[in-house]
């Protein structure tokens, strides 16, 4: 299942939720229709498989093995982030975009919340924030939704941003 959720991610974040069709979606999935549909029914469930595998991939990404420094940790972040968006990301957020393509899909808007809530609490709980969750959640989006204008000096003014906040 993991292969199939990196082929229908990787579809996607390139080709957009209305863009791919089904058999670009199984190409990508590197299976036939049959397995496709055996473990993703429905073309929702692809959807939801692939930003699932995202999820796992950013947190681990982002977040796995920061410094215990609380200022050496919030400055990695902002670096991950930034590489992050370089890497797999350079148009924004692929959850904010599947919650735009399909805005009326109350499980998608579930998978953003918790998405962006675990990455919330964790991001704060490795930066010694516990409490500054929703602040320090708003630089990372901030600096995910202005990367692509931006780049370096988003992930620069992100860093500066988030310091603050050890500093209060």
């Amino acid at each position: 299942m993991t292969r199939i959720s990196a082929g229908l991610e990787r579809a996607f974040a390139t080709g957009g939720f209305a863009q791919p069709s089904v058999e670009d979606l199984r190409d990508a999935a590197g299976v036939s229709l049959r397995t496709l549909y055996k473990y993703t029914p429905s073309r929702s469930d692809m959807v939801y498989a692939a930003l699932e595998y995202r999820h796992r991939r950013y947190l681990a990404h982002v977040l796995d093995d920061l410094p215990r420094d609380p200022r050496r940790a919030v400055l990695d972040l902002m670096d991950r982030v930034g590489g992050w968006m370089i890497a797999e990301a350079s148009h924004g957020c692929l959850f904010h975009a599947a919650v735009a393509a399909a805005p009326g899909d109350a499980r998608l808007r579930d998978l953003l919340e918790r998405h962006k809530s675990e990455v919330a609490a964790r991001a704060a709980a490795a930066t010694g924030l516990e409490g500054r969750e929703v602040a320090l959640l708003l630089i990372v989006e901030g600096l995910t939704q202005t990367w692509p204008l931006h780049r370096e000096k988003a992930v620069s003014s992100a860093k500066l941003l988030a310091q603050g906040l050890l500093g209060s």
